[in-house]
């Protein structure tokens, strides 16, 4: 929200009048006409002016305007008390009276005048003479006038059927005012005043926007010494002012050749401390830029302050005969640099040049067949702000956008400016915006009577418009090179995020935060599982997370958006159509007018839902492979409407999600039906064996594999014998788990037909060397087993290739229980023999695959020597937990990750249980 500045302007008084104006009351008991009078009597030097929703947040963006437009005015010393005050006001008009709220801000020659008023149209009028019960000041309302009575200089209060409003005047402090350009000696009592020794704060900042200089008058003022702040950004430090309707921020204004103003800075305490800033952009001799900025206290502003350019006659003519821009003569000196807050000043420069009560701006689209709302001043500009019509085609046309029109009533010729629709303005005027004979914008002034315009005043507008319409061009081909630029910067960014991650859930989440709150207040993506599926609700966001649970159960119950192809976004009415009745409905509820309200639900959640959701809904659909698989949903709060870059942006964006979330689709599946058929070449659950304790641990490397080359397997052959094995193909991955099959189920089969060891891997071999390019060597260590009655057991093994069988005795000894031979899958003619080992009460067998003997650190390696080590420690332990150890011992030998399958079988007799 910009302010319009009149030097010399007469007052104009914006609010109703005619009869029914109360007299108010003021301040010590004085009529409030009286003080009103001499408010008016002055000369009103700018106004700024702002209308708020009745919603929570209006009260923050309140103060926050009036604490923008009093920086900016140079009235730091009553920031405070003014926002005070109108937080309270404001609460009392969009919180307890529940309409909008109208601030007024008033700069004259004495003070600041701020008026606040609201539309409640069942306000009890007061009968005058009563005395003023201004109640406690514990309760929870009416703290508003107590506020006034005790910090405003003058205050009052007035009544009309329509509206009451609150105003109130801070007084400016004594102080006298700086000359601002060159002049003769003055008188010591008229010189600015200063503290005893002025401090001229110089701070340098590179091209990235961080400190490289700061001087002893900056760590006086501010409490940083020069090493605390160098190589910070300065925005870490300034308190920047954020306007409404402008979006020059610090980092673009230390980007500009020269810049002028206030702002705050953060000092070591806490504190906020007013300074006035002129920043001015350099090169060293290598060309290198950086910005020199010169910073004093906001009430030493005349040591930096740059005098003001006297204000031109229509004649574009200044007293000296100088020169002035018919530019700069409409909009005021010096013209905003962005375009926002050029074209807010042009709208209201236009409405007070016609003596409008509204006016409004709209810029053409790329293709000149719309028109967009881009300004607004004296309208409900949340509802109308980027609001789009069609310029000469369709209902609701702009039919009057390439020439000057006036309409001296539009309740004759209804739809003749939709803008307006609603508004209660009856006669306007408007005018294009034309650049060598392109149609690029509308510019337009209203009033609530009748008939106020004619040929005259749109000659007057039209000849204002011509002045302004090429600087409004270049700045909006500025904005839209700027835009494409944050643009491909963004969707550089998305591409980066999306494709990091092939996660279906996390996918869906980056989708919707990265267009909340970037370019929706919130967003729902729907995901179709195939097309005879129903559209499902995946994923809802807003930016404010209090919303998500009502928003999510609104959406719950509407039928989603219709999976359409079209590219493109399309409006979708029923969210906020549901969320309009549904508010409906609970209010009726409230008054006992309806249906018993379930204990689930309150006024208050239902109202904000209908908020949240009441501006426009877009659907874009998500595409990939040519199949829908979902759409994006994104919407605007309150009436608000899309910009047409930002919807182009959008489907940008939901292009490459669409694809992103398809290719997460897909790698799930894939997965798991790898994993599944991974699992099947897992063995069943191990058998019981009487008296014989078996443990066996399996870790298979490779991202989501659950078998690799290594495998394990015991089961029963005949009665009281048990086939056992372990193994390791060369290779890890899918391919290796192949093989593993392969050998595992042979070895079964083989081994039930009575096959004794040698003979099942001689088989198994050949079968391997069948493979014929599709078959790997494989080391193996086969064994049978045979429980014995006196708590011993037998063993026959055969290790082919494989690391070698360790047994553990109870003295604590180790020794292979085995030979080697040769590894399976390499020679044809293999002549296998199997060796008998016996295993008494105590005893362990450990068999391992290399994945655990060739564990590696550098250049150290376990070794079979190193895995003896660690298995003589193992003495009386179990089976179990001498296989925890054994995995616990190579997990640390090596901080990596291991790069090799690795399985651990433990067999241990532990004897005869006696009673």
């Amino acid at each position: 929200m910009t302010t319009g500045l009149h030097p010399g302007e007469a007052p104009q008084d914006p609010r109703p009048t005619g009869n029914h104006a109360l007299p108010t009351q003021e301040r010590g008991g004085n009529a409030a006409v009286h003080a009103d009078n001499r408010t008016r009597s002055s000369v009103i030097t700018a106004r700024a002016a702002a209308s708020f929703e009745p919603v929570g947040r209006s009260v923050a963006t309140a103060r926050s305007f009036v604490r923008d437009t009093l920086q900016g005015w140079g009235f730091a010393d009553i920031v405070d008390d003014a926002v005070v005050l109108t937080s309270e006001l404001v609460t009392n008009a969009v919180v307890h009276a529940g309409t909008s709220a109208d601030v007024l801000c008033l700069r004259s020659d004495d003070g600041v005048r701020i008026e606040v008023a609201d539309h409640y149209p069942e306000r009890e009028i007061p009968l005058q003479g009563a005395a003023i019960d201004m109640g406690s000041p514990d309760r929870e309302g009416g703290r508003g006038l107590q506020l006034c009575a005790a910090l405003a200089g003058r205050w009052g209060v007035e009544y009309t059927p329509t509206h009451k409003q609150v105003w109130f005047q801070l007084e400016l402090p004594e102080r006298a005012v700086g000359t601002r350009a060159a002049g003769p000696a003055l008188p010591a009592h008229l010189l600015p005043l200063a503290d005893g020794r002025v401090r001229v704060a110089v701070v340098q900042i590179d091209r990235t926007g961080a400190i490289n200089a700061w001087n002893e008058d900056a760590e006086e003022l501010f409490g940083y010494a020069a090493e605390q702040v160098t190589g910070k950004p300065l925005t870490d430090l300034a308190a920047w002012p954020h306007t409404p309707g402008t979006s020059t921020g610090i980092v673009e204004a230390l980007q500009l050749s020269r810049w002028e103003g206030s702002y705050g800075i953060r000092c070591a305490d806490g504190r906020v401390t007013p300074v006035y800033a002129s920043h001015l952009r350099v090169r060293d001799t290598s060309g290198e830029p950086s910005t020199v900025c010169l910073l004093v206290r906001d009430h030493e502003r005349a040591v930096l302050q740059t005098p003001l350019r006297l204000a031109a006659a229509d004649s574009g003519t200044t007293a000296e005969g100088q020169t002035t821009d018919p530019f700069e003569i409409f909009i005021g000196s010096p013209a905003p640099d962005d375009l926002d807050g050029l074209l807010q000043r042009t709208v209201e420069r236009a409405r007070d040049m016609l003596d409008a009560d509204s006016a409004f701006l709209l810029l053409a689209t790329d293709d000149e067949t719309e028109l967009e709302v881009r300004a607004s001043t004296g309208l409900p500009s949340a509802r109308q702000r980027f609001a789009r019509v069609p310029v000469e085609a369709g209902p609701g046309r702009y039919g009057s956008a390439r020439m000057p029109a006036v309409h001296e009533d539009l309740t004759v010729v209804p739809g003749a400016v939709p803008l307006l629709g609603g508004t209660g303005m009856r006669s306007v005027v408007t005018v294009p915006l034309k650049v060598e004979g392109r149609l690029t914008g509308s510019l337009g002034v209203a009033a609530e009577a009748p008939g106020r315009y004619s040929n005259e005043e749109a000659l007057r507008l039209q000849f204002a418009a011509d002045r302004i319409a090429l600087a409004v061009e270049s700045a909006r081909l500025g904005e839209l090179e700027r835009l494409r630029r944050g643009s491909l910067s963004f969707l550089v960014e998305a591409s980066d995020l999306l494709a990091g991650t092939l996660d279906r859930d996390q996918t869906l989440a980056l989708m919707a935060q990265m267009t909340v709150p970037t370019l929706a207040t919130w967003c729902a993506v729907y995901t179709i599982a195939d097309q005879s599926s129903e559209p499902y609700l995946s994923y809802v966001l807003h930016e404010d997370e209090e919303r998500i649970d009502g928003l999510k159960a609104l959406l719950s119950k509407i039928a989603p958006p219709d999976p359409v192809p079209t590219p493109g976004a399309r409006v979708w009415s029923a969210p906020a159509a549901a969320a309009h009745e549904a508010a409906l409905r609970t209010s009726m509820r409230s008054l006992g007018l309806g249906e018993t309200a379930s204990a689930s639900t309150g006024i208050g959640t239902t109202l904000a839902t209908a908020s949240a959701v009441g501006g426009e809904t877009v659907v874009l659909p998500l595409v990939a492979r040519n199949r829908v698989i979902g759409m994006l949903t994104l919407g605007k709060p309150s009436d608000e409407h899309f910009r047409q870059e930002i919807l182009e942006l959008a489907e940008d964006l939901s292009r490459r999600a669409a694809l992103a979330l398809d290719n997460a689709r897909l790698y799930s599946e894939r997965t798991a039906i790898s994993q599944s058929l991974q699992r099947s070449l897992l063995p069943p659950e191990l058998p019981h064996i009487e008296n014989v304790e078996v443990e066996v641990i399996y870790r298979a490397a490779g991202e989501g594999n659950e078998v690799g080359g290594d495998f394990y397997d015991l089961f029963p052959i005949r009665d009281g014998a048990y086939g056992f094995a372990i193994g390791d193909v060369c290779g890890t991955g899918p391919e290796a788990a192949a093989v593993t099959g392969l050998a595992r189920h042979a070895l079964r089969l083989l081994a039930r037909e009575g096959y004794g060891g040698p003979a099942v891997l001689e088989r198994l071999n050949s079968a391997i060397l069948d493979e014929g390019a599709r078959s790997r060597f494989l080391t193996l260590l086969y064994g049978e087993l045979w429980p014995q009655e006196d708590g011993s057991a037998i063993l026959k093994v055969v290790c082919a290739g494989h690391p070698l069988p360790l047994r553990l005795r109870q003295d604590g000894t180790v020794e292979p229980a085995a030979e080697p031979q040769p590894l399976l899958g390499v020679m044809e003619d293999l002549e296998l023999y199997e060796q008998t080992v016996t295993l008494d009460p105590g005893d362990v067998l450990l068999c391992v695959t290399d994945g655990v003997t060739e564990r590696r650190e550098g250049t150290r390696m376990l070794g079979d020597d190193g895995l003896a080590d660690v298995l003589t420690t193992c003495t009386g332990l179990t089976a179990g937990a001498v296989a925890a150890r054994i995995m616990r011992a190579v997990e640390r030998f090596a901080s990596d990750a291991p790069s090799d399958d690795m399985a651990i079988l433990a067999m241990r007799v532990p004897g005869l249980q006696t009673d």
